[in-house]
Formats: structure tokens, C-alpha cells, sequence
């Protein structure tokens, strides 16, 4: 028995789970749902970057409610990227592993009385 490959790991996944854990946390559990590592890593430094970011510009003030607004703003907007590209990287998957399977069975269908 062949390991499945990335494509079929990830076609075999749930594209609408993996949006929603994208979306609700904002922080990239669709891709551990996924097991796509080094976008998780990716998500999970772009939110700690864009904290800290917000920390050090903050100062030690208080924020005012605009400056909350922005920082939850841009952890909405990592949480959209990732969920439109979990959604893309799921299609484009399915679409790969079909077309490999279509040329599997265009093969073996090749015979003199087929």
C-alpha cells in the first residue's frame, strides 16, 4: 500500500472545516487540520509579529479604543488571507488528485477488447 501524498492528504480533508478553523480561532488551526506546517508557522508569526508590533508602538499607554480597533482589524485580515488560501490550496488539491486519478483509469483501460 502506497503513503498518500500531500495533494491526497489534503484533498481527503474537509475544505469548509479547515476555512472555519481558519476564520474562528484567526490563528491557523485549519492548517493543522490540514497538517500544512509550514503555513501554520507562517500564521502563527504574522499574528505574534503584528502583537508585537502593536506592543512596541503602543508604548506604555493605554490604547485607545482606535488603536484596538486596528490591532483586531489585522488579526481579522490574517484570519481572512488564511482562510481564502486554506480554501484555494483545498481546491487545487482535489483538482490534482482527480486528474491523477482520471489518468489512472484512462490507462488501465487500454486493452484490445476494452
Amino acid at each position: 500500500m502506497d503513503n498518500p501524498s500531500k495533494e491526497q492528504i489534503l484533498a481527503s480533508s474537509s475544505g469548509w472545516v479547515a476555512t472555519t478553523l481558519n476564520f474562528l480561532p484567526g490563528l491557523g488551526a485549519g492548517y493543522l487540520y490540514q497538517r500544512r506546517w509550514i503555513p501554520y508557522f507562517a500564521t502563527g508569526g504574522a499574528a505574534t509579529a503584528w502583537f508585537v508590533l502593536g506592543a512596541i508602538l503602543n508604548g506604555d499607554t493605554e490604547p485607545t479604543k482606535s488603536q484596538q480597533l486596528i490591532g483586531i482589524g489585522g488579526l481579522f485580515l490574517i484570519s481572512i488571507t488564511t482562510m481564502i488560501e486554506a480554501k484555494i490550496a483545498h481546491k487545487k488539491a482535489t483538482l490534482a488528485v482527480e486528474e491523477q486519478l482520471q489518468a489512472k483509469t484512462q490507462k488501465k483501460k487500454t486493452g484490445l477488447f476494452r
